[in-house]
């Protein structure tokens, strides 16, 4: 046995005008009255829609207008609430400024990730300021024994010694320009998240950047 279809219970003649207008008001777009009939579950039939869309039409609460060979409502636009050219002109404005703030951010984005991701696949801070340290010992180291080759107490270089100093040098010389320009990077992008300049300064006192 076929299931029974349950009955819709129809709306009141006083009701149904309010439940169409509310209806078109809150879907805001055009509809016919088989339109508003069926989305309407059938609370009002199709013939009670077509009347009461008529009369609503009548009183100027709704504008019809023909579209083939039916009819569609809608409710009356406030024009009072329509942007004039120039407020329209200037949220286009607007729109395009934020567009290309928005460009930029990402570009700006983009190349932090970059530059993060560089300086996460080489050393950490706490590397960096052991290196810079080490470094500086081996500074003092080779300048102490630079200062004992110019009193002459030392024996003479070998030109393969000489190459090789010369060699090692200019590895090193490489390597400590690499950390510098990775310290800078590193330091524009702790400026970039540390808003507070004394903040900054203590930072870069206790990371010994300065030194």
């Amino acid at each position: 046995m076929a299931p029974r279809k349950e009955k819709t219970e129809k709306v009141s003649a006083n009701e149904a005008a309010d439940t169409i207008l509310n209806y078109l008001r809150k879907q805001n777009r055009p509809y016919s009255a088989t339109d508003i009939s069926a989305n309407l579950h059938n609370k009002v039939t199709k013939a009670a829609a077509a009347k009461i869309l008529k009369d609503l039409q009548d009183q100027n609460k709704i504008e019809g207008r023909a579209a083939g060979k039916q009819v569609v409502y809608h409710t009356i636009q406030n024009t009072d609430d329509a942007l004039t050219p120039e407020q329209l002109a200037a949220l286009s404005a607007q729109t395009s400024d934020l567009q290309s703030r928005t460009t930029a951010l990402q570009t700006t984005i983009k190349t932090l990730r970059s530059t993060l991701s560089t300086l996460n696949s080489t050393l950490s801070t706490a590397d960096l300021v052991s290196s810079v340290q080490s470094l500086e010992a081996e500074k003092r180291d080779i300048l102490a024994r630079l200062e004992t080759l110019k009193t002459g107490k030392a024996k003479k270089v070998t030109q393969k010694e000489r190459m090789e100093a010369e060699a090692e040098w200019r590895k090193w010389n490489g390597i400590a320009k690499r950390r510098e320009r990775i310290e800078r990077e590193m330091w524009r992008m702790i400026e970039d998240l540390v808003g507070e300049k004394d903040k900054r300064e203590e930072l870069r006192e206790a990371l010994g950047l300065d030194e």
